[in-house]
């Protein structure tokens, strides 16, 4: 069994975009996933903040954990990777800003935890990567999705007109992820 944690983004929750319907497909097929509720980096709140919240849910991270980071989430999820003294199996990142602008919330992110990585830390955090981005993305431009494929030596699954792969863009599902996620599981 696997467990799968699901990092949201600025302003988002648990209940939003497709990730009650990646946890449910996950669940049906008995692996046990985890979808943090985290504070509003726009009030204030930081890296640290976040960490704090993780903790909960530290006895869930090992080698056969999976992170999920979409936006803000995949931000953080690096900032896991850099911390992790064992690697999980696999992270995947949607839409995660790296400093590459435009980002339309630049400031807030980079008070959040700043755009300076460790990569070589980062890649010995995770077995296996993933990461997705589109071409009309209103919050956080296409070159970080490119520059974090290439730091971390992955193709770049590319979304065309997915905007931020959310909701507000009719992501509500999100099949890329899964199927990628599913072949890990197999």
């Amino acid at each position: 069994m696997t467990e799968v944690l699901i990092f949201h983004g600025t302003g988002g929750s648990p209940e939003g975009n497709w990730f009650p319907w990646l946890k449910n497909e996950l669940e049906q097929k008995g692996h046990k996933v985890f979808v943090p509720k985290f504070p509003d980096p726009r009030e204030g709140n930081n890296l640290e903040d976040w960490l704090k919240v993780l903790e909960q849910y530290q006895e869930h991270i090992n080698n056969q954990t999976i992170l999920v980071g979409h936006s803000l989430g995949g931000l953080f999820t690096l900032r896991v990777l850099e911390r992790l003294e064992k690697p999980v199996d696999a992270a995947f990142l949607v839409a995660a800003p790296i400093g590459v602008k435009p980002i339309l919330y630049y400031d807030s992110d980079a008070q959040f935890s700043g755009f300076e990585f460790d990569w070589e830390k980062i890649k010995q955090g995770a077995k296996h990567f993933g990461v997705y981005h589109s071409d009309n993305d209103p919050y956080v431009s296409l070159g970080n999705g490119e520059q974090l494929a290439q730091h971390l030596g992955v193709d770049l699954t590319f979304i065309p007109q997915a905007g931020h792969i959310n909701a507000e863009s009719g992501f509500t599902k999100f099949e890329p992820i899964l199927k990628d996620i599913n072949k890990l599981l197999e």
